[in-house]
């Protein structure tokens, strides 16, 4: 079994990513838009992703966002 404790950190880095860039978005629009992002760039799911994982794709999420709005000013 997983240890569940490792979900503290996840959810705490998360709840940070999600206040920071995105504030005005409720939970489900994030997840949902980083997930239809996941999918357009790597075509799969986020499925399988563990913890250590997403946090690296939510950064890159981040990272084509900010790279999309500066590109359209």
């Amino acid at each position: 079994m997983r240890d569940p404790n490792r979900l503290d950190d996840f959810y705490e880095k998360f709840k940070n990513y999600h206040k920071e860039y995105f504030p005005d978005m409720r939970f489900t629009q994030f997840i949902f838009t980083f997930l239809n992002w996941h999918n357009n760039k790597y075509g799969t799911d986020g499925f399988y992703l563990e913890e250590e994982e997403c946090l690296k794709k939510i950064k890159e999420f981040i990272f084509d966002i900010k790279q999309f709005l500066a590109q359209n000013k």
